[in-house]
């Protein structure tokens, strides 16, 4: 099946160039909610989340009773308040909701809790019928202000960052919590680290990676890297300054992690214009600024989005030059493979203000986003919710982007009612259609990282990224032996691995027999230590360790 993904693919054939080119003038934008403070009001940094029906929840930073709600939205505008805070519970709510594998959604609130003026910041669960659970309140010593989301994990557990609080910097910390609300801090920042973290992203190495607002060597934030068990490496530290340094500053968003196995985000300040800044990161970490803004074409850009056409889609909160405030009420735009920027709609005077936050893609192929203000309801200027649509068509997208085998997984999407097949990666898996609009499907034995796709009656739908199959080691044998003996490694989805390392993660020469089997040579170098196994679904670690001898 072909899929055009622009990142995937390069722009050689002259008829792709000229294919995205035409896309850029043929999307329709629609204001679809006009917040009237009762059901919300200032949507800052949130995204839309789409849950196991179809629909689209998020939250607003104010509104309700003055301290922030959440709301359910239809694909077509019709909009339901399903919790409006109360202070004990959490305030201002800065970022969107995560669903979980239960269809619950999981989410923070930057302030208050249990203890009012003393809370410093909630965790929430919440039912999809808007049953609302507080399961953790922050002190201050574990964390505070969480203006970031929770990432949903391959563990089953949800990783996040707190803005600020953990040490005597206050500049933040890294947690994991479970689903059922016990959280163990991992890590307290450090200002070299980065202060004011921001939303993670889990890639398939394992590790979580995010950026952090400020701190670094110039105090102009930072992108790093984080174990789940909280070894933190500082991988970028924006210095920010032009024109003496243009790479950018102030990232506001995380960053994402591509279906090209790079990393890409944005940076609120700096750059040549000194108005932000797109960037790309190898896994290797080597930094790359793509595309420095203009005003013409947005200023102060939020997060980015990698849609089922391969493109990346973002919003930037000011620019555009389509209102009547100096410098714009914002763009949405799209980065063409080459790194140009295309401006797909610029925000006027009715339409919205100030987009500061991610797009969102569901299932239907369509975009829909927020404005912090603007709008015509009588709340003047409470926000909006939009839509946009580029021509891109259905697909399917998971609850949790990987799993081992035996493992069943959520699927979201439309018209699943009378589905016939699904596989992953060409390898058939046994599913259960539950509604419509989500199915749950097994992992299979043999299955490899790849596209997934779903047979309904109306055709068939393919997921907008690659579903990773996550390798796992058994077992290894001989436990011991010197520079140049073969070891036989055992285990699960092998059959894409890509390298193999002993201890101190030297690399190791290796052969795959099998989707069980891989036999690898100890390498000059290694040390004493666990094996470990990176395939493109991702990385396993040996339990027990092998001893090197001379």
């Amino acid at each position: 099946m072909t899929r055009l993904g622009g990142w995937k693919k390069t722009c050689a054939a002259l008829l792709f160039c000229v294919l995205i080119t035409t896309l850029s003038s043929a999307q329709t934008f629609t204001t679809l909610v006009s917040f009237d403070g009762i059901n919300g009001y200032y949507p800052q940094f949130a995204s839309l989340t789409q849950g196991r029906d179809g629909n689209l929840y998020g939250t607003t930073v104010l509104g309700g009773n003055g301290f922030g709600t959440i709301f359910r939205m239809t694909p077509s505008g019709d909009t339901t308040l399903l919790h409006t805070f109360n202070f004990t519970d959490g305030e201002q709510p800065f970022d969107g909701l995560t669903l979980g594998v239960d269809g619950n959604f999981y989410g923070t609130t930057s302030d208050r809790g249990i203890n009012g003026f003393y809370s410093y910041g909630t965790i929430f669960k919440m039912t999809p019928e808007g049953v609302f659970t507080t399961l953790y309140n922050f002190s201050g010593s574990d964390g505070a202000m969480p203006h970031a989301g929770l990432t949903l994990a391959d563990d089953g557990n949800f990783y996040g960052t707190s803005g600020e609080g953990g040490g005597p910097a206050s500049c933040g910390t890294f947690f994991k919590i479970t689903p059922s609300g016990k959280l163990t801090s991992l890590h307290t920042f450090l200002p070299n680290e980065g202060c004011g973290p921001n939303t993670i992203v889990q890639a398939a190495d394992g590790y979580f990676y995010g950026t952090a607002a400020g701190g670094g060597d110039s105090s102009k934030g930072t992108v790093f890297r984080i174990t789940k068990g909280g070894v933190l490496t500082r991988v970028h530290s924006f210095c920010g300054d032009p024109p003496a340094c243009t790479d950018g500053a102030t990232p506001q968003a995380g960053v994402i992690f591509a279906s090209d196995g790079n990393f890409y985000g944005t940076a609120t300040a700096g750059g040549t214009h000194n108005i932000g800044t797109l960037f790309k990161l190898t896994s290797r970490g080597t930094f790359t600024v793509i595309h420095t803004f203009r005003l013409s074409d947005g200023s102060e850009p939020f997060g980015l989005v990698e849609a089922a056409d391969g493109m990346l889609y973002g919003t930037a909160i000011y620019g555009g030059g389509a209102c009547s405030m100096q410098y714009g009420c914002g763009t949405i735009f799209r980065v063409n493979p080459d790194g140009h920027v295309d401006i797909l709609h610029a925000f006027g005077d009715s339409d919205g203000w100030f987009p500061w936050n991610e797009l969102t893609q569901s299932t239907s192929g369509a975009f829909y986003g927020l404005t912090t203000s603007g709008g015509d309801s009588q709340c003047n200027s409470c926000g909006t919710a939009f839509s946009l649509n580029v021509g891109v068509g259905p697909f399917v997208a998971f609850v949790r982007a990987s799993g081992k085998v035996g493992q069943i997984g959520g699927i979201l999407g439309q018209g699943f009612t009378g589905t016939s097949s699904v596989s992953i990666n060409g390898t058939p898996a046994n599913f259960t259609v539950v509604s419509d609009t989500f199915l749950k499907a097994t992992v299979p034995a043999g299955a490899t990282t790849g596209y997934v796709t779903v047979t309904t009656p109306s055709g068939t739908l393919t997921s907008n990224k690659p579903f990773r199959v996550t390798p796992q080691l058994l077992s290894f044998n001989p436990p011991s032996g010197p520079v140049g003996a073969q070891v036989t490694i055992t285990g699960v989805s092998l059959t894409q691995t890509q390298g193999v390392g002993f201890g101190d993660r030297v690399p190791a020469q290796f052969t795959v027999n099998s989707d069980t089997q891989v036999i690898a040579t100890v390498p000059a170098g290694a040390k004493t230590g666990k094996i470990g196994i990176e395939t493109k679904g991702g990385v396993a670690i040996s339990s027990g360790m092998f001893t090197v001898t001379q």
